[in-house]
């Protein structure tokens, strides 16, 4: 991820202004959750990642692909098509943008309770999260559906 200090002064600054212009979420009711021992895990990625039979995601795409929990590294797809998005990290090593291996392991050796059947990819570089309130909530009850305790997101 780069930093904003990183970057020449006019993108940095520009990116602030998109930053200072989004629409603020008050934050929500807190609960306890269960014990990470005990959750059912899934990944959220905005990795635009997909199987290779799906469909590739278009420029501003609002919709998801599904991924399951037990899909092949050579079945999945990325394409995330900002010219901003680095794919040398997802090439080196695909856990680093979608920690599936990562979740599993954790499963196997008792940290977390289990392992989604399901878990799901955005297309990232959406300047405007409201418009994934639809998708979002689809998404959400999918999740549910699933009995997941806990989703990790994964921003890319």
């Amino acid at each position: 991820m780069v930093r904003l200090s990183d970057l020449h002064e006019a993108e940095a600054e520009h990116l602030r202004a998109r930053a200072n212009d989004m629409e603020r979420i008050p934050p929500g009711e807190w609960i306890t959750p269960r014990p990470l021992a005990e959750s059912t895990v899934a990944i959220v990625s905005t990795a635009g990642l997909h199987l290779r039979s799906d469909a590739p995601f278009t420029v501003g795409a609002l919709d998801y692909r599904v991924i399951p929990a037990d899909a092949d590294w050579g079945d999945i797809v990325l394409s995330h098509i900002s010219t901003n998005f680095d794919r040398s990290a997802f090439q080196t090593d695909p856990n680093i943008s979608f920690p599936l291996e990562r979740l599993h392991e954790m499963a196997e050796a008792d940290e977390i309770g289990g392992v989604s059947p399901r878990h799901y990819s955005f297309m990232g570089a959406m300047p405007i999260p409201a418009f994934f309130e639809d998708t979002g909530t689809e998404v959400g009850n999918m999740l549910a559906a699933d009995g997941v305790d806990v989703a990790i997101l994964i921003p890319v």
